[in-house]
């Protein structure tokens, strides 16, 4: 039996694990840096969890047999590339197991901003059945407005179609474009990043956290959106710059933003966004639901099982492909 290590976490369901677990793999399921996790290593082929900054040079040479390191995310913004990159060891992301998750939770933020929900419920539980004035209350709908999406890869691509269903206008900036056959086919246009900013009424973040993408979303860029607009982000805290995002939020610059993701988290309690009545936060919980929990280590096993049997991975990140 080949031996392989389940990083526990809080966000992984240990029992899905073991039901898909396949017959030929030995697993330990431990805690980064735990007693039990550094004794593993040293017979571990194969390491599936979420980045860990503790994965440096001296991990890798803890570990002479690994050969996959098998995340269970989207993201791998945490993970040391180079280091991964001078042991030979792939990364590969999770195969786009939480992408429906995280489609749907843009979509979700996007109504829940538009429409204002987190102040009708705060009303409504208050005993103010439609606050106290009524006469400043503005709605939207999401049908005819143009969404513009920063990142269209596979997260982005299904946020796409859930937004056509609500029957919007959907533009892309992504520096791998698409052909115009396969645009046409999706029903989105290319259009360059300062134009999807300028004309869209919401613009939603599916882009990989690296230094080109870091506070991507600045001051700058806040002021070429529409003062009506919205910002959603479930993709990585800092792609924003959040004290300028506060400060766009604050002064009326953009209608308001859905964040499930933030700069430093948990952020402080003194965060500023916390305040502010035209945002809805969540705590980074797009991704995990209890329905992939099966697609993510079904994904996961199935390449660990590609790895032992001397096969090419699935899914290894753009950085560490040939």
């Amino acid at each position: 039996m080949t031996k392989i290590i389940i990083a526990d976490n809080p966000l992984n369901e240990v029992s899905v694990a073991r039901e898909l677990l396949p017959a030929n793999l030995d697993t330990v399921v431990a805690r980064h840096g735990s007693a039990e996790f550094n004794a593993a290593l040293a017979d571990a082929v194969c390491l599936v969890g979420f980045g860990d900054g503790t994965m440096d040079d001296a991990f890798y040479r803890s570990a002479p047999k690994l050969k996959l390191v098998q995340l269970l995310s989207a993201g791998y913004d945490r993970c040391d590339i180079e280091a991964a990159r001078r042991a030979g060891v792939p990364i590969c992301s999770n195969g786009g197991a939480n992408s429906t998750a995280v489609s749907e939770h843009a979509i979700l933020l996007m109504l829940a901003v538009c429409r204002r929900l987190v102040w009708q419920h705060t009303n409504v539980a208050a005993g103010r059945w439609r606050g106290n004035n009524v006469d400043d209350v503005k709605l939207y709908e999401l049908k005819n407005r143009t969404l513009g999406i920063i990142g269209l890869g596979t997260i982005g691509k299904k946020t796409a179609r859930l937004a056509q269903a609500f029957g919007m206008a959907v533009q892309y900036y992504d520096v791998v474009r698409l052909t115009e056959d396969q645009a046409d086919g999706l029903g989105v246009r290319f259009a360059l990043f300062e134009e999807v900013l300028r004309t869209s009424d919401v613009v939603s973040l599916h882009v990989p956290l690296s230094k080109p993408t870091r506070h991507m979303m600045g001051a700058a860029q806040f002021k070429m959106m529409k003062p009506s607009a919205y910002l959603v982000n479930t993709c990585r805290g800092p792609v924003v710059d959040e004290p300028a995002l506060i400060e766009a939020l604050s002064a009326g610059t953009i209608a308001g933003a859905g964040l499930d993701v933030f700069d430093s988290e948990p952020p402080p309690p003194n965060n500023p966004l916390f305040t502010l009545p035209n945002v809805v936060l969540t705590a980074h919980l797009a991704g995990p639901t209890w329905d992939n929990q099966y697609t993510r280590f079904r994904n996961a096993f199935d390449n660990c099982q590609r790895v032992v049997r001397g096969d090419k991975p699935l899914w290894v990140i753009p950085e560490l492909r040939d």
